[in-house]
């Protein structure tokens, strides 16, 4: 399944975490994996805090300092940083679904990263049924 996102800034981290919980419903997995990979070099995809905004604004504050935009770069179309924060972030995640949900902590949420936007992307989920063990 490839699922659609359009990003708005420059930078930003995109809360994906229904998207990908109401395509793992569509597809009926109950037990199981979803592979998430982004097939871009300049985004990626990661997991971390989604009840404090802030944390999604101090991750990109520090990934554009170590990682900034101004350096002498030699990649001829100017976009070098956002190749890579992409690695460094990295273009998948493996989640596990029980119970026909996405199994992640209580604060945890699931990010597309966009490090050179604004554009329309694409990050393909694909899901793997499991059986239950009991």
């Amino acid at each position: 399944m490839i699922l659609s996102i359009q990003s708005h800034k420059k930078t930003e981290l995109i809360d994906i975490t229904d998207v990908v919980q109401n395509a793992a419903a569509a597809e009926g997995i109950d037990t199981g994996f979803c592979m998430l990979f982004v097939p871009h070099t300049t985004a990626a995809v990661t997991i971390n805090e989604n009840a404090d905004p802030t944390v999604r604004e101090d991750m990109l504050m520090v990934l554009n300092r170590i990682i900034p935009w101004d350096a002498e770069y030699r990649h001829l179309e100017g976009n070098s940083p956002a190749h890579i924060k992409s690695t460094l972030v990295g273009a998948s995640e493996m989640i596990a679904i029980a119970s026909g949900r996405l199994v992640l902590g209580t604060w945890q949420g699931i990010f597309f990263c966009e490090f050179d936007g604004p554009r329309s992307r694409k990050l393909h989920a694909h899901f793997l049924k499991g059986t239950p063990h009991g």
